[in-house]
Formats: structure tokens, C-alpha cells, sequence
């Protein structure tokens, strides 16, 4: 039986998660924040997958993977992403866990 990401306890959530800033729909400093907190249509890498150890390996078989650029496609409720050329949903909870770094405009078009 697999497990299924929408249902598992996110108890482990990592706190520096919860301290990111966030100004306009961008995260306030150059460092991470949460992808729940990204602005929609924005393209950013993932620097760390603060989940549990289950979590993290499903998450990288989907290609949630860090150092991965996806893009951020849609907010609200459901948070909907384009990963490795596929567009997957996740719950805004399980985007909690994974903290990103937006990406310097000259990088999104390599």
C-alpha cells in the first residue's frame, strides 16, 4: 500500500519553516522559505525538504528533489506545480516542507 502525502502527520515540520518573511508574494530574504508561500507563476529551486524521512522519499520519487527548478503554477487550497515537465498538485501543508530559493531572473531561461 503506498502512502499517500495528503494524509500523513507533518508533526516534524522543520522551524525554520515558520520564520521566513514574506513581502509581496516574494520570500523576503535571498535565503528559503516555504513553497506555500511563493507567488504563483514563479520559478524557483529547492534547497531542503524538511518533512520525515517517508515524506522526503515519496516526495523525491515524484521530483521533488533538491536542487530541482520547478515552477510554482497555482495557490490556494491545492498548491500546483510543473515538476520535470509534469504538472502535480500537492497539499498547502505538504508545501510547507518544502523550502525553495527563488530563482535570479537569468537563470529561469537556461
Amino acid at each position: 500500500m503506498k502512502l499517500s502525502l495528503n494524509y500523513v502527520s507533518l508533526a516534524r515540520l522543520n522551524k525554520k519553516s515558520q520564520t521566513h518573511v514574506i513581502r509581496d508574494g516574494h520570500c523576503a530574504q535571498p535565503e528559503v522559505c516555504p513553497l506555500s508561500r511563493v507567488r504563483a507563476g514563479t520559478v524557483v529551486c529547492i534547497k531542503e525538504l524538511a518533512a520525515s524521512a517517508e515524506v522526503m522519499a515519496r516526495l523525491r520519487e515524484m521530483g521533488f528533489c533538491e536542487e530541482q527548478h520547478i515552477k510554482l503554477l497555482r495557490r490556494g487550497g491545492n498548491v500546483i506545480c510543473q515538476v520535470c515537465n509534469a504538472r502535480l498538485g500537492i497539499s498547502e501543508k505538504l508545501a510547507e516542507v518544502i523550502l525553495v530559493q527563488p530563482l535570479p531572473d537569468k537563470l529561469k531561461a537556461a
